[in-house]
């Protein structure tokens, strides 16, 4: 680790994976400490992830400390394709990146995470994507003192957290009468649903059969290659565990003829739930049984019976990134993440580069929608289904 110090915060460069690891109960205090973190910048979610996907040698943790109490922390790795860059840890396989900014720092510890992270980059880029709208990250990219752009990147689809019953309610009349008809039918065929326990066994047990779930879910069509990689089963039962046990994440298997026919995790936060993932049995399907019911009613059960409800915390049931037509027929809150670039003078022609290619995949994305579907998708309008 490398130190400077200014005023009463210090910062930390941390770019041994070992160091990382002995982070865990600092990183836990701040983590709290930051209301708009997700389980995705959990020390459990963020080091699992490390110890599946990082490579060696690429490993910058930005911690900022005051009194010795970690009171800023931006999880980065660097990486040289397509451009050189400073980009958060997590990677593909996870729906929100931020930093961790403890409230009674706020702008002084996004400025210091701005300055050591200026210092850092050198001849990189600073390419922070995937965050929700009012992250920690806003702060640091108003405190950048150099060139920095703002854009668009994923769609997430969101619900209100309430009952199930409030849910249906909202839709149109014609609709909510076929999804009550679906809610009656899971009870009709014996379908139930149970939370599995904290314990690494049962934890992994569920987890290797919700994507072995997954796997025949989608035989036949194009799946997302990772789920079906031995390192992704690793990271999500190293990370579930712990999380688990602190109450931000949930495994529930559906059961129907003592069979278990599907299993979904859902990840919790302070103000959201999210619908991590998924997978099913295809008899579901040819049983006519409406899998997004089902996962909604035993989601929107679990917080019910657990109180979040209740207690007014739990504001947002997510449907995280995709925009799948099926979730659109919930009638969902559309938020969109944000990718933010930041340079230095010198560096401000990877940052033109990194949006002009920004510019052409949204181009291309677009004509193949075109061509696929005839007239172009309007703003706001569902996209092609996302593959798993």
């Amino acid at each position: 680790m490398t130190a400077s110090h200014e005023r009463t915060l210090s910062v930390e460069v941390c770019t041994d994976g070992r160091a990382f690891a002995e982070l865990a109960g600092d990183w836990e205090r701040l983590y709290r400490a930051c209301p708009s973190a997700t389980p995705f910048q959990s020390h459990a979610w963020l080091h699992s992830w490390w110890l599946s996907y990082g490579s060696p040698g690429a490993l910058r943790l930005v911690l900022v400390r005051r009194g010795g109490e970690l009171v800023a922390a931006a999880p980065l790795m660097r990486v040289r394709r397509p451009l050189p860059a400073l980009v958060p840890i997590g990677g593909e396989i996870t729906d929100f990146c931020d930093v961790l900014v403890d409230e009674a720092v706020g702008v002084a510890g996004a400025a210091a995470l701005a300055d050591a992270m200026g210092d850092l980059a050198r001849t990189a880029l600073v390419d922070f994507g995937e965050v929700r709208p009012g992250g920690a990250m806003e702060r640091v990219y108003l405190c950048w003192r150099g060139p920095r752009r703002r854009m668009r990147d994923s769609v997430c689809l969101n619900l209100p957290a309430v009952p199930m019953k409030e849910l249906v309610g909202r839709l149109p009349v014609t609709r909510a009468g076929r999804v009550r008809r679906k809610v009656n039918q899971l009870g009709r065929l014996g379908l139930e649903w149970r939370v599995v326990g904290h314990g690494h066994d049962e934890t992994e047990a569920a987890l290797r059969r919700l994507l072995e779930l997954h796997r025949l879910q989608w035989e036949g069509r194009r799946v997302s290659p990772e789920h079906l990689r031995p390192r992704f089963l690793e990271h999500l039962v190293r990370a579930a565990v712990p999380l688990a046990r602190t109450g931000r994440a949930v495994t529930t298997e559906f059961v129907c003829e003592g069979t278990v026919v599907a299993v979904n995790i859902m990840l919790l936060s302070g103000t959201m739930a999210g619908m991590y993932m998924y997978g099913f049995h295809p008899q579901l399907r040819d049983r006519k049984v409406d899998i997004a019911a089902m996962l909604l009613h035993a989601a929107t059960g679990h917080l019910e019976a657990d109180e979040f409800l209740a207690s007014g915390e739990v504001r947002t049931l997510s449907m995280l990134r995709g925009a799948e037509p099926y979730k659109y027929r919930w009638c969902p809150d559309t938020a969109v993440n944000q990718r933010f670039l930041l340079a230095r003078r010198r560096t401000r022609p990877l940052l033109a580069a990194a949006a002009a290619g920004d510019a052409a995949r949204r181009r291309a994305k677009k004509l193949l929608r075109k061509d696929a579907t005839g007239p172009a998708l309007t703003e706001g309008a569902p996209p092609a289904a996302h593959s798993g």
